[in-house]
């Protein structure tokens, strides 16, 4: 009895693995995975414990799985959601009662055969751990998630004069994580990286290219997680060898001066309402009061008359 109980535990272990490699496979679908498992054998009902890493692309709609489990006969499942500026919660049990905090789009979603967090337009505040608790007769499991994200850059390469040196520069933008540069060639170089706000990583890389070095030899080299194969571009110089830098002081002036118009111009508007006289509306003539001057002067008149 003791032997048969053994073999049994040892045969729903393989079970649970079998399952989580199946699982795994699934999720490498849409990002990447790594995740170790655990499964409790000494309690009852039987508990399983799995840590996993995901990331998914930017801007992509993902689904992370709780459980492989059929839907119908969970009693309930709960995601516990930790990221950077908020907590939230979104459950459901088998009695049709759900309830989600976390109003940003996430949502429970079931399929054929199993139910699933979907996150639409995956973006960096999606970024964070994601606990989930599945429950159903006879066993319970436990997920800890810890989901990244990741964005392939935008690549460019050019040839700028600086003085009597010839520079390459070669760029990647906005990648998730950074991206790797290096060049077909050696010689004095120097890389730059720039963390935005919003996650994404920058990195430049600027090489003084030698003097015995053929151009057409140059390539800039670009790698990154997203990519299976590196990307290789040839820098060249820019349209009449104006390196993109220059524009920087040309487009601020132009701004400057447009700003400046704009001001004097509004200005002279408003002083020009201002000085402008208002239309006030015409009085007319002032009469005299011909019966009370004439009997004034009457009265004058009779008085030097009796002097006289």
């Amino acid at each position: 009895m003791f032997a048969e109980k053994r073999n049994r535990r040892s045969d729903m272990m393989w079970i649970y693995i079998l399952i989580f490699l199946l699982t795994g496979s699934r999720g490498m679908a849409q990002g990447t995975t790594n995740s170790n498992i655990i499964v409790n054998t000494t309690t009852s009902p039987l508990k399983v414990y799995v840590n996993r890493n995901e990331a998914f692309n930017l801007g992509s709609d993902a689904r992370l799985i709780c459980s492989n489990k059929i839907w119908t006969k969970a009693v309930f499942v709960i995601w516990d959601i930790e990221l950077k500026h908020k907590t939230c919660k979104i459950s459901f049990n088998h009695e049709g009662q759900s309830s989600n905090s976390c109003n940003d789009g996430k949502s429970l979603q079931n399929s054929t055969d199993q139910s699933f967090l979907h996150i639409p337009n995956f973006s960096v505040n999606d970024v964070g751990v994601y606990k989930c608790e599945s429950t159903y007769t006879g066993g319970n499991e436990n997920y800890n998630i810890t989901v990244g994200v990741t964005a392939p850059p935008v690549v460019s390469a050019w040839l700028e004069r600086r003085g009597n040196k010839m520079v390459a520069v070669c760029r990647a933008e906005r990648g998730i994580p950074a991206a790797n540069i290096s060049w077909s060639v050696t010689g004095n170089q120097s890389v730059t990286q720039q963390n935005n706000p919003d996650g994404v990583v920058t990195v430049e890389s600027q090489l003084e290219v030698p003097e015995d070095i053929d151009r057409e030899n140059l390539t800039c080299i670009v790698r990154h997680q997203l990519w299976e194969r590196e990307r290789t571009l040839v820098p060249d110089f820019l349209p009449e060898g104006i390196s993109i830098f220059y524009f920087i002081p040309v487009f601020g002036i132009i701004f400057i001066l447009v700003a400046g118009f704009s001001i004097y111009a509004l200005k002279k508007e408003i002083l020009l309402r201002q000085c402008q006289p208002t239309d006030s509306p015409k009085l007319p003539p002032q009469t005299e009061d011909v019966e009370e001057v004439e009997p004034y002067a009457s009265y004058v008149q009779r008085v030097n008359s009796i002097y006289n």
